[in-house]
């Protein structure tokens, strides 16, 4: 009996050690880079000594990087990302994301990537409510308007200069129009990491919106969540900003992606 105690114990213990990996490798995220191995301690809970053996391998294979005293996930594991992700088809894990957002929210939530000046909605998980705004696949919105033109321009300078360069089309009285001003707003967007409008592209319509990156950093698309302002007003936007970046931040990490250094 004591033989197959031993026995189950060998087989166990190295699914222990892969458990505390796990817990260091996810305590990386877009927001918390790298660390240092009092923070990676502190975020897992695991003992110190563990935490200072299990870095040190991990850095020896690759899978962590360190500079100095901060440490950060290995270049080996954006290769293995890539690989993984190399035919996998976007909306497949877009669309299970939206419908969480949605459930959550109750209100719409979509996916857009821009094309040309424009900006296209490519997937939506639509509220149940019966006030709601006019969006399905295929829309085409200018790129000038609204939470999701902001993101998509904000983290692409070739884009923004192509449609700044050009006479902003006004779709309502609160759309902005001056070009400086937009560039204001794109770097504090860029900065915040999100973007809230109101009004821009339909009055008595809110919207918020989080990029989502690829592999080589380069953004993909906006995710939106977007309803009435009745429903969504400033306090409730700024309430779901968490959600709404956590999961576009699932999109990210699903494509093999990362956040422009």
């Amino acid at each position: 009996m004591g033989r197959v105690n031993t026995e189950s114990a060998s087989k166990q213990q190295p699914l222990l050690v892969l458990g505390k990996i796990t817990e260091i490798l996810d305590a990386f995220s877009f927001d918390r880079p790298s660390m240092t191995l009092g923070e990676i301690q502190q975020t897992t809970g695991l003992p110190t000594s563990t935490v200072q053996r299990l870095v040190t391998n991990l850095v020896q294979q690759g899978f962590l990087d360190r500079s100095g005293d901060r440490i950060r996930i290995g270049v080996r594991m954006a290769y293995w990302a890539a690989t993984a992700t190399k035919d996998l088809d976007v909306l497949s894990v877009v669309n299970p994301v939206l419908k969480d957002m949605r459930d959550l929210t109750t209100e719409t939530a979509c996916f857009f990537r821009p094309e040309q000046n424009y900006r296209v909605c490519v997937a939506i998980a639509e509220t149940r409510h019966a006030l709601r705004r006019d969006m399905y696949v295929g829309k085409v919105i200018p790129l000038s308007a609204g939470s999701a033109s902001r993101v998509l321009l904000a983290w692409d300078d070739e884009l923004a200069e192509r449609v700044l360069s050009r006479e902003l089309e006004s779709m309502t009285e609160q759309t902005v129009t001056e070009a400086e001003t937009m560039r204001t707003l794109l770097a504090q967007t860029r900065a915040d990491g999100y973007a809230i409008t109101t009004g821009e592209r339909e009055t008595g319509a809110s919207g918020l919106s989080a990029p989502v990156f690829d592999s080589a950093a380069d953004i993909v698309g906006a995710v939106t969540i977007s309803g009435p302002t009745l429903r969504m007003p400033q306090s409730q936007c700024e309430d779901w900003v968490d959600l709404l970046i956590s999961h576009a931040e699932q999109i990210t990490r699903t494509l093999g992606g990362r956040y422009p250094a």
